[in-house]
């Protein structure tokens, strides 16, 4: 029993799930669970007690049954006591001050990052307001390699997205010429495919296989199919740089996606099979978002926020090169307007870098939330101040193959303008190697004879 009083009332919380959940920020999602405090000073009392809560409470009361969740057992399992020992006597209101002080540097954040469980990174979001979650995220350092090197500070890298709703591989290709003539890609090249044949998501994987070759570009290429099919695409001797795969933070919301933990250690291991990899071997790609395990039915009456840090648990484990929150794409029956998808974006960041991943975000809304593109600018700026990894590019901030918005390569190239970002340092050589970029990083009109256009048209560069 956890309590405390505010305007001389007593607010009394059951347990340890239910005082996170009420110390949670007002969303649409747990209030649709029915976990969400019923006011803002309720809210307020379960902050309270909630800040005088020992982050060792967090190893003995688990939110979700060990006997029951493999992602559970995973947290327990791996927990790192070494790493945890300087932060070990804190209570999460401690926790919150320590992570703001000069104490905790970047190195310091580094070393006790694999000591630090998601309920605790949950917990202590809670208890931050937007400018905290900012300036510690800041501090955070998480660097992957595949064919370039991401996450250096002041770097800010793209996925281009060429969508396309019939799978056309023209319609693909110009999606994808047009985002690298804007200097976009460097974190991957990412499709999602409308279909699930095989032969078809073969051909995806070839085509991005042959522009990346031909004319050396120094990145990798991701077809975002389940990971069953990737499976079989490497079975196949398909060119598989990544292996994707959307993931959640308990075992049944896992299981609702057809995965589990020894499915994505078995296509690590294929992926790392074919060694593709030129800098580094970070060969998963993962994807999550707040309220996928509400949506499956499989939150154990946990809070939204905390299962979406549950899930880079299982993130985590995997040594990704990239990991992203797709923050307002379920809809607006999980985050209902701009200012839950703000504060979900920055939380999430925040959580994501705390634990040790190279968390991006794609900055997005459906057409049904009550959000709009000024929104999704005022998110984008304060992620990227804090220290992004990446965020996504499409044409016009429009994918017309999963019918949301995002954000667009000239999106890109405003934050890295704004704030002096630059790419990757080994796709920035190329992007000017390719004339596509002066010395100084800024764009170059393209020629109508760019080899780039003339491979598109199907003539010889």
């Amino acid at each position: 029993m956890y309590q405390a009083t505010l305007s001389r009332r007593s607010y009394r919380f059951s347990d340890l799930r239910q005082l996170m959940a009420k110390a949670s920020p007002a969303r649409s999602g747990d209030y649709l669970a029915e976990v969400a405090a019923d006011s803002a000073e309720e809210r307020m009392a379960a902050r309270i007690a909630l800040a005088e809560v020992p982050l060792k409470t967090f190893l003995q009361q688990l939110l979700v049954p060990y006997e029951q969740d493999e992602v559970t057992r995973l947290i327990i399992d791996s927990h790192d006591v070494l790493a945890f020992a300087p932060i070990s006597h804190l209570t999460v209101g401690d926790f919150r001050d320590w992570l703001l002080s000069e104490q905790a540097d970047s190195l310091m954040l580094t070393r006790v990052a694999a000591g630090i469980t998601p309920e605790m990174a949950a917990a202590v979001s809670k208890l931050m307001r937007n400018q905290d979650l900012i300036l510690v995220a800041k501090k955070c350092r998480v660097i992957t390699r595949f064919r370039n090197t991401i996450g250096l500070p002041g770097h800010l890298s793209v996925r281009l997205q060429p969508n396309h709703p019939t799978d056309s591989l023209q319609g693909i290709a110009a999606s994808m010429l047009d985002g690298l003539l804007y200097g976009s890609g460097d974190a991957v090249v990412g499709i999602n495919p409308a279909s699930d044949s095989l032969p078809l998501l073969e051909k995806l994987n070839y085509m991005l296989d042959d522009v990346i070759q031909r004319f050396a570009i120094p990145t990798q290429s991701c077809v975002l199919t389940h990971v069953t099919n990737t499976l079989r695409l490497i079975e196949r001797g398909a060119p598989v740089d990544l292996v994707f795969q959307s993931i959640a933070g308990t075992e049944a919301a896992n299981s609702g996606f057809g995965i589990n933990l020894a499915l994505l250690a078995e296509a690590q291991q294929a992926a790392l099979s074919l060694n593709r990899g030129t800098l580094g071997h970070n060969v998963m790609y993962f994807e999550t978002g707040q309220g996928s395990c509400l949506s499956s039915n499989a939150h154990h009456g946990v809070d939204q926020q905390t299962c979406e840090a549950r899930a880079y648990a299982v993130a985590r484990h995997f040594s990704p090169l990239l990991i992203n929150t797709v923050v307002g794409f379920i809809g607006p029956e999980y985050l209902y307007d701009g200012k839950q998808i703000i504060r979900a974006g920055l939380e999430d960041h925040f959580c994501g870098k705390l634990l040790g991943l190279p968390l991006g975000c794609d900055v997005c809304y459906t057409n049904h939330a009550e959000a709009d593109q000024d929104d999704m600018d005022t998110l984008l700026t304060l992620l990227a101040t804090a220290g992004l990894t990446f965020l996504i590019g499409v044409p016009g901030a429009d994918d017309i193959m999963l019918n949301y918005q995002s954000t667009s390569f000239h999106d890109a190239l405003y934050i890295r303008e704004l704030l002096g970002l630059k790419h990757a340092p080994e796709f920035a050589d190329w992007l000017t190697k390719m004339h596509i970029t002066d010395d100084q990083g800024r764009l170059r009109d393209t020629a109508a004879n760019h080899p780039l256009l003339l491979a598109l048209q199907g003539e010889q560069p």
